[in-house]
């Protein structure tokens, strides 16, 4: 199985994007780029060519998962595992997201000392 290295987090809050970084930099030691918006990562996304995709839902201009259905059409893409990351977790909101695509939902607030331990459960679960 292929070992997790990098992947784009998209979070418009930039108190939240610099805990992620050391989350998932440092705890996690995986190579990330983190965007403010979803324009920014759909614009710098296939350059990185990321093998995971982490979203938060509730940003201005563009949400998760409208962010989620632009990337969706680089074909570079299409098949890249996404989670999203956010406050709303009642059951409805959660299976809408999952719906969507994505291979699960991380409540916020999240733990940074556990983060990059859940992102490596869900890849490696990713294909059973």
């Amino acid at each position: 199985m292929t070992t997790l290295k990098r992947l784009i987090y998209v979070e418009d809050e930039a108190e939240i994007r610099e805990i992620a970084s050391v989350a998932l930099e440092l705890v996690g030691g995986y190579d990330v780029q983190i965007y403010g918006s979803g324009a920014e990562a759909i614009a710098n996304a296939v350059a990185f060519n990321p093998q995971f995709i982490i979203l938060d839902v509730m940003m201005p201009d563009m949400d998760g998962p409208t962010t989620l259905a632009n990337l969706r059409t680089r074909p570079e893409l299409t098949s890249t595992p996404v989670v999203f990351m956010t406050a709303k977790v009642q059951p409805n909101e959660v299976t809408e997201l999952l719906a969507l695509g994505a291979l699960a939902v991380i409540a916020k607030p999240f733990d940074p000392m556990t983060l990059s331990n859940q992102l490596s459960d869900i890849w490696e679960q990713r294909n059973v």
